[in-house]
């Protein structure tokens, strides 16, 4: 097949294109960036604005699956201006992509468009899933909101549309386990706030091996949470870092301290304290099996 990533530079599209390299697909990723990205050989990339249609829409001609990454990194401090980066940045992409897709004379036969398991509200009580799921109501929330909704204005009677609701990825180069690790090996690998607040996680093989079996089975379209289907609270995945790393301590980080460290690191503290307690309860029913299903292997690779 002809694969493209849409904004797939990053961690995750770059170990996507790589899946799907090594299975014989072509791949191209669409980049406002054509110059500074380390990409698999082998991959193409095409240039674009991410705001409108232009000479892209013409290369990407024949593409079989579309896949749309695009979306500036939550990792920054929600100032007015990196809020209206974050929003922007995911709809207009979405809207744009979507009228390029509507000029193909063969449009794809599906459209994976991303959005975040954080679109669902705190809870420590009980998990999410799809059908039944609460959807609350601040910043994070209404981005992702606001993202599908540009996903599903986008009219494609040919093409099959699937959400992804994505929990923290492991399992690959660059995101967020490498700060962990950094954490846990200067011995502040212990739990952070309380530490009660669920962790909803999932490895990079089963992101990619989960779109594989939604592009097999043709009848599967909507809304799918891609999450490990066993969340661990933030206690429990610091111990399992410890445990891998055979670091015998870890001291806590109260909430105050890392309110200081957020701020002077540049990021937000929702990152770590929201408790995102997702569960695939659609994936599952459709007979997909997780490769990786427990904290202790994902941690490992």
């Amino acid at each position: 097949m002809f694969i493209l990533i849409a904004g797939g530079t990053g961690s995750i599209g770059k170990y996507l294109s790589g899946h799907f390299l090594q299975a014989g697909h072509t791949v191209a990723v669409l980049s406002r960036n054509t110059e500074k990205h380390k990409l698999a050989k082998g991959v193409r990339i095409i240039a674009w604005d991410a705001k409108d249609t232009g000479p892209w829409v013409e290369a990407i001609e024949g593409c079989d699956v579309v896949i749309n990454l695009t979306g500036k990194s939550v990792n920054c401090r929600y100032t007015r201006k990196n809020k209206y980066a974050i929003l922007h940045s995911r709809t207009e992409s979405t809207k744009a992509l979507g009228k390029g897709l509507q000029q193909l004379k063969n449009p794809p036969k599906v459209w994976f468009n991303m959005s975040s398991a954080t679109i669902y509200q705190h809870s420590e009580e009980y998990p999410n899933d799809e059908l039944t799921g609460i959807i609350g109501d601040d910043f994070s929330m209404n981005v992702c909101k606001a993202w599908e909704k540009s996903f599903y204005a986008v009219t494609l009677p040919e093409t099959r549309k699937i959400v992804l609701r994505l929990a923290i990825t492991l399992g690959m180069d660059g995101g967020v386990i490498p700060r962990y690790r950094n954490l846990v090996r200067f011995g502040l690998g212990g739990k952070m706030g309380s530490g009660n607040q669920m962790m909803s996680w999932v490895h990079a093989l089963d992101v990619a091996m989960a779109i594989d079996f939604l592009i097999a089975r043709d009848e599967l379209h909507g809304i799918f949470n891609i999450a490990a289907p066993h969340a661990v609270t933030n206690a429990a995945f610091m111990e399992a870092l410890r445990k891998d790393m055979h670091m015998p301590f870890g001291l806590p980080t109260p909430k105050w301290m890392l309110e200081i460290g957020a701020f002077l690191i540049g990021t937000e503290t929702e990152l770590i304290l929201k408790s995102r307690w997702v569960i695939p309860q659609k994936l599952l029913a459709a007979g997909y099996h997780f490769s990786y299903n427990r904290i202790e292997k994902a941690v490992h690779t």
